[in-house]
């Protein structure tokens, strides 16, 4: 009677040894796969990318003062606020709820140059672009961007602006 209660503790013993290696295994197979900056956080942050951004306007557009000022938002700031006035929320103000969607990343201005460039210092990730230019046409943009990288250049169009209006 001796011999089946040791063979169920050793086959028991076995099995539990095997489910902790496959626990584990498995924890070091997604741990192998993460990317390098997850896998290895003692690692410094990604610096900030020098993004160049260049106002290019229509040939009908052109004695319009191109010096605007032009922001970067970690979030749809429109998608934001549209989600504040739909769903109220009590004693809680718009910018509150707009610092909270952004997760502590702050928005970036810059101003273009008379000739519609700029250079600003932002940080890795994804942002949303947003300008406006006024004149005889009026355009908007509300671009959403990846930053990556050292450099990069934006280039604001007529072609890719999100809304376009006539001024009488």
């Amino acid at each position: 009677m001796t011999t089946p209660g040791i063979i169920f503790r050793l086959v028991t013993l076995v099995l539990q040894a095997a489910l902790v290696l496959g626990l584990f295994s498995a924890g070091w197979l997604i741990y192998r796969r993460l990317p390098a900056h997850v896998a290895n956080s003692t690692e410094e942050p990604a610096s900030d990318a020098l993004i160049q951004l260049i106002m290019r306007p229509s040939p009908q557009m052109a004695g319009v003062e191109l010096d605007v000022p032009v922001e970067f938002y970690p979030v749809d700031i429109v998608a934001v606020h549209h989600e504040y006035f739909t769903e109220r929320r009590a004693g809680k103000r718009f910018d509150d709820f707009l610092t909270e969607r952004m997760n502590g990343r702050r928005p970036v201005t810059a101003r273009l140059d008379q000739s519609g460039r700029a250079l600003v210092a932002v940080s890795p990730g994804n942002w949303w672009v947003h300008a406006a230019l006024a004149g005889e046409e009026d355009l908007e943009w509300r671009l959403p961007v990846s930053i990556a990288g050292p450099k990069q250049t934006i280039e604001l169009t007529p072609q890719n602006a999100y809304t376009r209006t006539k001024s009488f």
